[in-house]
């Protein structure tokens, strides 16, 4: 009989190690949103139009989304430390190059080259800290930690923003990465351990599968971001179709490859597939509830873009409070009821959003409450679903099961922007049509169909009283929308809870990797 001697604990230099992660990880987090309040004067310096400034905003995300699966293996292969380094000294520079862009074209080049950088340090980082801290309670921490700064810079992200642009020219926003990845560069081979699997168990880089994740990928994001804008039709169908069919040629290639990009076998196991499907439909339900929710606060309730996000920072401070708390209730209960509690919260948050989209009088605040537990029932939820996957994987595999993770988050996000957005404009659309006044004419009611801000443009243009009847119908039919969607996303996250529930009632605390290395054991001798 023998007995296996318990994973050593972490010690202060990983605790450091841990520090200094978090910092570039805030830094991504913050460039996905930073640039929401410089967007008007990048604008107007640059002569972008609409559709240059749109490529400036989305190709960042765009990239990451599509380059975290190949950029996860490539870590696993040829070592995470190393991949990391090298995306944080190619964001430094390309921050640089972005700063002083003189053109559209040079800028967008450098959002894209940004979010390959960023794809790279994603993924590299969890996976270290994977390695980093064997022990589950200590690992669970450190993950509840890395997510509490992905949180603090997306949150902070457009506040940052705003007080740089009152000092300082627009560029200044793109280089606060650069003395955090310095920092990083610094310290990151004194205070992290290099890791990468070895060669006989992941084989060499397969670049036809990385190209064919990237166009899927891609595809589907960018057929997602189509219905956001400009609603279904032929374009974005036509996209999709491209997306799911490269997508359906790169898993039969995974199937018939002995070491495939992505191993596919992971999806047998329970705690692996539960988390990652909880983790989508979480984010998809508070993405496009969000979305809605901010301009509720502006458009019904004139709150500029900088005071609608200060009235959201309690829900952030709850978030990140209950995110640090997730690990001493991952190590009293079952993952299952951790997780089916939060999902059951955020529902009730959503909920109540409701009656504040219905048109009842209960002002911002009522909304801003509901939202709040929404925000705080789901936050947590993504800390302890992010350290399921990478428990479920094989310690070889932890850089790909970390792609995954962020990569079901990037698609829960799209869609719930786009489809829960679209349901959104589509009862506003249907509202506004039934009840605008009398005296508004087919283009100006056209205009106004297009969304709030078109209405308020159209009002712009019409005498009194229909002016302020049709800005009272379009505010009306927006919170109709908002009730809508928080609606539905209440019995989305009900259903969530449900399944989140089931598939994950026989994983406990101390024996949800045991999954992981039955079906790597299984792998290992099929192989054989």
């Amino acid at each position: 009989m023998t007995i296996e001697s318990a994973p050593p604990r972490a010690g202060r230099r990983e605790w450091w190690g841990l520090a200094v992660l978090t910092l570039p990880t805030a830094v991504l987090a913050m460039d996905m949103t930073v640039l929401h309040l410089a967007a008007p004067t990048i604008s107007g310096d640059l002569s972008l139009t609409g559709g240059e400034l749109l490529w400036v905003l989305d190709i960042y995300g765009f990239l990451i989304a599509g380059f975290l699966v190949s950029m996860g293996t490539l870590g696993d292969r040829t070592g995470r430390r190393r991949v990391l380094l090298i995306g944080a000294a190619a964001f430094a520079v390309v921050s640089v190059f972005a700063a002083y862009a003189q053109s559209a074209e040079t800028l967008i080049l450098a959002r894209a080259l940004l979010g390959v950088a960023g794809a790279t340090l994603m993924p590299s980082a969890l996976a270290l800290i994977a390695t980093m801290f064997a022990v589950p309670a200590q690992r669970t921490f450190a993950v509840a930690v890395w997510m509490t700064a992905f949180i603090t810079g997306e949150a902070l992200g457009p506040l940052i923003g705003g007080m740089l642009l009152e000092f300082f020219w627009w560029g200044s926003v793109f280089l606060i990465a650069v003395p955090v990845m310095a920092l990083l560069l610094l310290t990151g081979p004194r205070l992290l351990p290099e890791h990468r699997a070895a060669q006989r168990s992941v084989g060499r880089f397969d670049f036809i599968s990385a190209a064919l994740s990237l166009v899927a990928v891609l595809s589907l994001v960018y057929a997602v971001k189509l219905v956001s804008e400009h609603g279904p039709g032929p374009g974005p169908l036509g996209f999709a179709l491209v997306g799911v069919a490269v997508g359906a040629v790169f898993v039969r290639r995974q199937k018939r490859l002995a070491e495939p990009l992505v191993d596919l076998g992971l999806f047998r196991v329970p705690a692996f597939s539960a988390a990652l499907s909880t983790q989508t439909l979480a984010v998809f339900g508070l993405a496009g509830t969000q979305l809605l929710l901010m301009q509720y606060l502006q458009s019904a309730h004139g709150l500029s873009p900088l005071h609608a996000g200060l009235w959201t920072l309690p829900a952030v401070a709850l978030g990140i409070g209950g995110t640090l708390l997730t690990p001493r209730l991952a190590s009293r209960a079952r993952p299952a009821m951790v997780v089916g509690s939060g999902l059951t919260l955020a529902a009730v948050g959503a909920a109540l959003i409701v009656p504040a989209g219905a048109g009842a009088q209960t002002g911002p605040a009522w909304a801003i409450g509901g939202f709040t537990l929404l925000y705080t029932g789901i936050t947590p939820i993504l800390a302890l679903t992010t350290d399921l996957v990478v428990d479920s994987a094989p310690s070889e595999r932890a850089g790909a099961a970390s792609a995954l993770a962020e990569s079901s988050a990037e698609l829960g996000l799209s869609l719930g922007m786009a489809l829960l957005g679209s349901l959104g404009l589509a009862v506003y659309r249907w509202q506004l049509s039934d009840h605008a006044p009398d005296g508004v004419g087919d283009s100006a009611l056209d205009e106004a169909r297009s969304s709030i801000g078109g209405a308020l443009r159209a009002a712009e243009e019409l005498p009194e009283p229909v002016a302020s009847g049709l800005l009272a119908a379009a505010r009306e039919a927006f919170t109709s929308g908002l009730a809508t969607v928080a609606g539905v996303t209440a019995v989305l996250l009900l259903g969530t809870a449900a399944l989140a529930v089931f598939m994950l009632r026989h994983v406990s605390s101390a024996d949800r990797g045991e999954a992981a290395e039955d079906e790597e054991e299984k792998r290992e001798r099929e192989r054989a």
